[in-house]
């Protein structure tokens, strides 16, 4: 039986993409992430990832199949880990969090205050699968909502992390959020994934992204110093391009070789996968 709400709008659905694809790397000998939560989660929802025909196809590669998630989301997760252990009662925002547990994965020290922010029916559903994490609070709310934000200490140092949530949001509602933010902290670091215009363009017409397709709203991020601009306060710190890890090394041959022969190009690894940002403010 499944516990999914059957009103799910395709944006909260698309929490089932990325737990899919950590729970299915979970499940490959040598994992690129190993988070045996998110297998067990998905279980515990009754969720069926054949819905998506990316998790469900038997024509790539097991490791190609989770790749891009996996990777990007073990560079968030040492990003907010490294921050945290210089900056030991920070705030920790995990925007659109779905029903990711990264609060375990990260383990961060007692005097961090975690946020996991999502609309209140993914919040219900975190309630029921996931376990409780100490010093971590949920939040069920909207995030183009300017309310919720004032249940969060202002006077911290805060690590906002946004994984795979800017797809879901039109560049009006990114900028507007992300000037709240900025202006409600001291200090702190954004750290999210981008894609660029064309990859939404072809996300729209893709069917392996066909269940989410019509919540995607984002026209894309070409150049990252774009946000810069945008949002005043933001500096970018690094753009991690997935080509150029050390995990491409275990991909098949045919991706592993596309992968190495863009690699030298920023252009080209943009338009192939998405990129791993962090920004200063």
């Amino acid at each position: 039986m499944s516990l999914v709400p059957p009103d799910f709008t395709p944006a909260q659905e698309s929490l089932f993409l990325t737990l899919g694809s950590r729970a299915l790397d979970s499940r490959l000998p040598d994992p690129f992430l190993g988070d045996r939560l998110s297998d067990e989660t998905v279980i515990r929802t009754g969720y069926h990832l054949e819905r998506f025909p990316q998790l469900a196809t038997n024509a790539l590669d097991p490791r190609s199949k989770v790749f891009d998630v996996a990777v990007r989301t073990t560079m968030m997760d040492q990003m907010v880990r490294d921050f945290v252990r210089r900056e030991p009662e920070a705030v920790v925002l995990d925007l659109g969090a779905g029903l990711d547990g990264r609060c375990a994965r990260v383990d961060p020290p007692a005097g961090v205050d975690w946020y996991d922010i999502d609309y209140p029916e993914v919040v219900d559903l975190r309630r029921k699968v996931l376990p409780h994490f100490m010093n971590a609070h949920d939040i069920g709310a909207d995030l183009t909502d300017p309310d919720w934000l004032g249940a969060v200490p202002g006077d911290r140092p805060a690590s906002i992390v946004a994984d795979g949530l800017m797809l879901f949001l039109t560049q009006e509602d990114v900028v507007s959020m992300l000037r709240r933010l900025v202006a409600h902290f001291p200090s702190g670091e954004l750290i999210l994934n981008a894609y660029t215009s064309y990859a939404m363009w072809t996300f729209k017409r893709s069917r392996a992204m066909a269940p989410i397709a019509g919540g995607i709203a984002n026209p894309g991020l070409n150049n990252p110093r774009r946000l810069e601009k945008l949002v005043p306060g933001l500096a970018l710190v690094d753009e991690l391009l997935l080509t150029r890890t050390p995990q491409v090394a275990a991909l098949p041959r045919g991706p592993r070789w596309a992968f190495r022969a863009a690699a030298g190009s920023a252009l080209l690894s943009r338009l192939m996968t998405t990129v791993v940002l962090r920004y200063r403010f």
